[in-house]
C-alpha cells in the first residue's frame, strides 16, 4: 500500500478537489494520504471523516511558506498529524494568505493595464472556493487567452521574475512578506503536529538546518520530484546527522505541477507514517511532564 506525504488541493495552489485527489489515491493503491495545503487547515477535519468512510486515512497536515531571513531563501514547513484550525496556526497564517491574495490582484491589475487579461473574473473563477488566488491561477487565465500553454515556461519567467542578476523585476513579481521558518515550526508544535523540513534541494536551504532543529523540527523530506541523488543524498546525511525522519511525496499539484508527477509516486513507505505518529505521540508525553 502506497503512502503519499505531500499534496495539494483546490484550496491552494493545486487544481483538484479533494474528492478527485481522494479518487486518484484509491485508484493508485494510496492507504494513506497526507493534505499539506499552503498556510491552511481548511476542511481538513471532513477530510480526515471522508477519508475513513472510503478507506483511506487522511493526515492532516499544511505546509507553511517560511523564510530564511539571514540567507534570503525561501523554506518551506510541512506539519503533520497537526490540530486543524489551532489558534497558533491561525495567528501565523491568516495574515500571511491575506498578504499573498492582495499580492496577486496587485499582479493582475498590472497584467490587466498590460493588455495580458480582460478582468479580474478571468483570474477568479480559477481561484473559486480557495483561500486566495495563486500565480498558478493567474498563469491558467493567461493558458485560456492564447499567450502560453503551460505554467511554468517562458511567459511565467518573464511575468514573475524577481530579477536577479541586476535584472529588472517582472511587471507581474511582488515580494511577498513570509514567516521565520523557525517560528513555523515552533507554530506545527504547538499545534500538536510534526514539523518537517520540505524540500531542502529546491530551496537550498540545508544551511538552515540546525537552526531548525534547535526550534523542534523532526523530519526532512529526502524523496521529492525537484531533488536529484545530491539532494537526496545531502537530506540523508541531515538526517542521519541530527535524528530526523526522512520522509517524501510527490508534492502533487495536479496541471498546477512544476513538474508532471503521479500521486504517490515518490512513497517513502508505511514505516515513515509510523515513524512520524511516533515522534507525535513522544512530543505529547514530553509536553505533559
Amino acid at each position: 500500500m502506497k503512502v503519499e506525504l505531500h499534496c495539494h488541493t483546490r484550496l491552494s495552489d493545486g487544481s483538484f478537489t479533494f474528492d478527485e485527489i481522494l479518487n486518484l489515491a484509491i485508484q493508485e493503491g494510496i492507504g494513506h494520504l497526507a493534505i499539506t495545503n499552503h498556510d491552511t487547515t481548511r476542511d481538513l477535519q471532513q477530510m480526515v471523516h471522508t477519508g475513513q468512510e472510503r478507506g483511506v486515512e487522511i493526515i492532516p497536515g499544511i505546509e507553511i511558506s517560511g523564510y530564511d531571513f539571514a540567507r534570503k531563501r525561501r523554506v518551506h514547513i510541512l506539519g503533520y498529524f497537526i490540530e486543524p484550525g489551532n489558534a497558533a496556526i491561525e495567528a501565523l497564517c491568516s495574515p500571511l494568505l491575506e498578504r499573498r491574495h492582495q499580492g496577486c490582484l496587485t499582479a493582475i491589475d498590472r497584467l490587466i493595464k498590460a493588455g495580458y487579461l480582460n478582468t479580474l473574473d478571468d483570474v477568479m473563477k480559477h481561484a473559486e472556493g480557495g483561500t486566495g488566488i495563486y500565480k498558478q491561477h493567474i498563469m491558467h487565465a493567461l493558458i485560456e487567452q492564447g499567450y502560453t500553454t503551460t505554467i511554468y515556461g517562458d511567459l511565467y519567467k518573464k511575468l514573475f521574475s524577481r530579477g536577479q542578476s541586476g535584472e529588472q523585476p517582472g511587471i507581474a513579481y511582488i515580494p511577498t512578506e513570509y514567516v521565520d521558518a523557525c517560528e513555523a515550526v515552533r507554530v506545527i508544535l504547538q499545534a500538536g503536529g510534526v514539523p518537517v523540513l520540505a524540500h531542502p534541494g529546491q530551496y537550498s536551504s540545508f544551511e538552515l538546518v540546525p537552526d531548525l532543529v534547535e526550534a523542534g523540527l523532526q523530519g526532512i523530506e529526502v524523496w521529492h520530484p525537484l531533488h536529484n541523488q545530491e539532494d537526496e543524498r545531502r537530506a540523508h546525511e541531515y538526517a542521519l546527522q541530527f535524528n530526523l525522519v526522512m520522509t517524501g511525496g510527490s508534492d502533487f499539484h495536479g496541471f498546477y505541477g512544476e513538474k508532471d508527477v503521479q500521486l504517490g509516486s515518490k512513497s517513502p513507505g508505511l514505516h515513515v507514517v509510523n515513524e512520524l505518529r511516533e515522534r507525535k505521540q513522544a512530543l505529547s508525553n514530553k509536553e505533559m511532564i
